[in-house]
């Protein structure tokens, strides 16, 4: 039976580590000491409500009953001098006990004072993490209390899968979640991205790792991502034309669409596309989540902030700069920033339409300058490139004013392989104004007028609905379609809106395509 005195550190009660082996047969017979120091830290955080700290102390009290059941010799709580490690240090020299913890930092750095200590949390070896994924497998989902689950499938065919009927205990979860978080402090292919508190992002080798515990989630959770499929630029099957614009004009690229639609993979694609063609590339990402090569550096925030990266990104001039997931307003004041100074860049942003991308910048950018900020959208959905804009300004009267003396600086938004004019852009009074138009593209090889639903907005009211279309289309006609079907040809009023009763045979019909998406209004050809 062992006599040792064993010095406890503080996330070996956190963690339960000895409960289970080989925590609980090292202890058995000895000396156990707790710093006074930690357990004053677990008492106070337990009563403000965490329940960690409150297993930490029923840790306490199992000890005290295994004190009582001769497993162990005793139980001490031991006043010291210092925190910390010098703490475990100063007890460790003065009991001649040996240090005690499931922290691999900790240990070595315990061990580089000279300090005998004994490591006993996750070993390197099986990630147990991995048994959940396959080769079909985009991302695993755990939570304490829930069935594991994963997607699985290709970009636009994920499934969500049960993989087990059996809830996952408290335990398991924390195990997991331990085991990534020591993986990544010491594995050189390992590192924590992102430390808010109680939510941790971790990045090991192709993981991006979620780990949330209370009482920020309101139970441990882990989410982990994986990329499933490299590509490269051959593989989406794009136009010449476009093709063409990539390698010789385009320089400021958006690649938007929804969540999951395969944005990184061809921002990934993209950025070896640009690698392959000699030109210098760099990443701003948080987490780092784009499959390159080594030859493209991969930045994250640099003092918590991408503004220092991207100060750093002006001295080192790349050719071009991939910023994967921007959405705050600083994200795009430095996209517009580097493109301004000469950088081609490539910027990911969420989006459900195409021409929301373009939205994003709007506020964000002065108006003129945004077709030298954004020459290019593409929209990827269900990993396919769905649509391709191309912008560029011009000075005309915008479509449906007739007064020559309202010609202003407007932005024409192209579907790049058609030529056709979809959107135009312009301001009106106080506002920016996104306009969908009748444009003028190419079908079968012949210039002609090519129909462009336009958006409208949908007021509800006690009795009536009022379809407003914006001042724009002020006492013009309209045709209303349900699809392909026509509802009815009607005529706003002085302010671009008709109002209609909503017991109507036309005001339910609008109603009802309304709320299946599939209202359509287009403007009446003008006589």
């Amino acid at each position: 039976m062992s006599e040792e005195i064993l010095i406890l550190s503080k996330d070996v009660l956190l963690r339960a580590l000895l409960r289970y082996e080989p925590g609980i047969s090292l202890i058995k017979g000895s000396m156990i000491v707790v710093p006074a120091g930690v357990l004053s830290e677990i008492e106070e955080d337990a009563s403000k409500g965490n329940r960690f700290s409150v297993g930490a102390l029923t840790e306490m009290v199992w000890l005290r009953d295994l004190e009582k059941e001769g497993y162990v010799r005793g139980v001490m709580v031991e006043e010291h001098k210092g925190r910390g490690l010098d703490a475990l240090a100063e007890l460790s020299e003065r009991l001649k006990g040996k240090v005690v913890t499931g922290d691999r930092v900790i240990t070595l750095a315990l061990r580089a004072r000279g300090v005998e200590a004994q490591y006993i949390g996750p070993e390197y070896g099986e990630f147990r993490l991995y048994n959940f994924f396959d080769q079909d497998t985009m991302s695993v989902h755990l939570k304490e209390g829930a069935p594991p689950m994963a997607k699985k499938g290709r970009p636009g065919e994920f499934r969500l899968i049960r993989l087990s009927d059996r809830p996952m205990e408290e335990f398991e979860v924390r195990t997991i979640a331990y085991e990534i978080l020591e993986r990544a402090k010491t594995d050189p292919n390992a590192f924590v991205e992102v430390k808010y508190g109680d939510a941790y992002v971790v990045q090991i080798e192709d993981l991006r790792i979620l780990v949330a515990f209370p009482p920020f989630s309101d139970g441990i959770e882990i989410t982990a991502v994986r990329p499933l499929v490299r590509v490269t630029l051959d593989d989406y099957r794009l136009s010449d034309k476009l093709k063409r614009r990539l390698r010789e004009r385009a320089e400021g690229i958006i690649i938007a669409g929804p969540p999951g639609a395969g944005k990184t993979t061809f921002a990934s694609a993209l950025a070896n596309f640009y690698k392959d063609r000699g030109r210098v590339v760099k990443t701003l990402e948080s987490p780092r989540d784009l499959q390159v090569g080594p030859e493209v550096t991969q930045y994250g925030r640099l003092a918590g902030s991408f503004e220092n990266t991207a100060d750093l990104l002006l001295l080192v001039r790349p050719d071009y700069v991939i910023f994967d997931e921007m959405r705050k307003t600083q994200d795009f004041k430095i996209f517009v920033d580097m493109r301004l100074a000469g950088i081609g860049m490539v910027g990911v942003v969420h989006c459900g339409f195409p021409i929301e991308a373009i939205q994003r910048f709007i506020g964000r950018v002065d108006l003129g300058v945004l077709p030298h900020v954004v020459d290019t959208v593409i929209f990827i959905k269900d990993g396919k490139v769905e649509k391709v804009y191309s912008l560029k300004i011009t000075v005309k009267m915008p479509t449906g004013m007739k007064d020559a003396t309202l010609a202003r600086p407007v932005v024409l938004v192209r579907d790049f392989e058609t030529d056709t004019v979809e959107y135009e852009i312009y301001t009106f009074g106080d506002e920016v104004v996104v306009m969908p138009i009748r444009g003028r593209g190419r079908t079968g090889g012949k210039e002609q007028d090519l129909e462009v639903p336009i958006r409208y907005r949908i007021r509800k009211r006690k009795h009536t609905i009022i379809l407003d279309l914006g001042p724009e289309l002020a006492e013009r006609e309209v045709t209303l379609y349900s699809g392909e079907r026509e509802i009815a040809t009607l005529t706003t009023d002085s302010k671009g809106k008709i109002t209609l009763a909503r017991s109507s045979p036309v005001g339910r019909k609008i109603i009802d395509a309304a709320k299946s998406d599939t209202l359509r209004v287009v403007p009446r050809e003008e006589e």
